[in-house]
Parts: structure tokens; C-alpha cells; sequence
């Protein structure tokens, strides 16, 4: 899978956000006038430079059919994510995906459970507790995990991600019995 670049993800990103980017502007400046129109919501500078390279990620977004640019009546253009745009945000979403570690542990702990019914695909499982893995979480017991920092966030994405929000639930807890093993998983004090 491809990476998007910085720029187009921030566009795809915005406008899984705002919906629709509807702006007035003669067609053969279409692209330079949604670009400037997206610089100042984003409160960017206006550069040229700055225009152009906004400008040439929404022709490639446009290429690659992440974005649907439709011309409307006098003159209007507007700017919306296609089906194929967001899931491609959803990938780059998941792939992105970190849990900061603080430089201070807060003494809580980050105890995901879930229950994902045989209804879904036993992939779908799998792609959750790897991905819980490779976020550095810490088996407790089936379907049970743990982790020392907040990633509530993380998590709330990720279930939703994978649709399966509804059978995905997060405790933040003081103490756990047991602790030492999982100090000594997260190399805590």
C-alpha cells in the first residue's frame, strides 16, 4: 500500500471532517482556487508555493479518485471525499497509529476487554489484538489487555477502524494484583 503524503492527508483528513468544500471559481483555476480556499480555513500562508503544492495534492487525490471535484451551476466547484477516500484514510489511520509513552507515569492502569462476537470475521479479531500487540499492550488474560499510558483515544479509533466499537470497552484502573509482571513488562518503577 502506498503512503499518502503529508499534504493529502491532511486534505482527506479535513474533509472527512467538514463534509463538503463548496467554493465559486472559473474552471480552469478550479484546483488553485480550492487550494487557496483550503490554505485560509487551515489559516496557512498564502505562498504561492504553498498554493501549488496544495494545488497538486488535490489534482492527485482527484487522479486516484480519492476525492470526487464536481462542477455545479455559476461557476461552482465542489470538493468531497469518495467512498474510496475514506477508506483510505481508515488505512492510513490504523497504520499510523501510536500510544505516546509520557515521561511520567500517572500510576493507572489502561485495561482494554472485548468480546467480538462470531458474527464477525475471526479477522477482524485477529487484526485487533495485533494491532493491540504491536501498541505495546500486555496480555492479562483472553481478550483482556493492558497498557501503563492513556490511550483511550487510540483505542475508540482502532474500534471503530474495525467496527467493533460496541464490543470494545476501557477501564482506566489504580491497581491490579499481580503488578509486578506487568511492571516489569512496561519496564516501570
Amino acid at each position: 500500500m502506498r503512503k499518502l503524503n503529508e499534504t493529502t492527508h491532511e486534505i482527506l483528513s479535513y474533509l472527512a471532517v467538514a463534509g463538503i468544500l463548496a467554493i465559486a471559481v472559473t474552471a480552469p483555476y478550479a484546483l488553485v482556487g480550492i487550494a487557496r480556499l483550503y490554505a485560509s480555513m487551515k489559516k496557512l500562508s498564502p505562498k504561492q508555493t504553498q498554493i501549488r503544492r496544495i494545488a497538486q495534492a488535490l489534482a492527485a487525490a482527484k487522479r486516484s479518485k480519492l476525492i470526487i471535484i464536481s462542477e455545479k451551476p455559476e461557476g461552482k466547484f465542489l470538493v468531497e471525499l469518495s467512498e474510496k477516500g475514506r477508506r483510505r484514510l481508515k488505512e492510513v489511520d490504523y497504520e499510523n497509529l501510536r500510544i505516546p509513552v509520557l515521561k511520567t507515569w500517572d500510576k493507572k492502569w489502561r485495561i482494554v476487554i472485548f468480546d467480538i462476537p462470531h458474527t464477525f470475521q475471526n479477522s477482524i479479531r485477529n487484526a485487533f489484538t495485533l494491532k493491540l500487540k504491536r501498541l505495546g499492550f500486555c496480555l492479562l488474560q483472553k481478550s483482556v489487555w493492558v497498557h501503563p499510558y492513556p490511550c483511550e483515544n487510540e483505542i475508540r479509533l482502532l474500534a471503530e477502524l474495525l467496527g467493533v466499537s460496541r464490543c470494545v470497552h476501557i477501564i482506566v484502573a489504580e491497581s491490579l494484583t499481580n503488578e509486578v509482571k506487568l511492571y516489569r513488562h512496561f519496564q516501570l518503577s
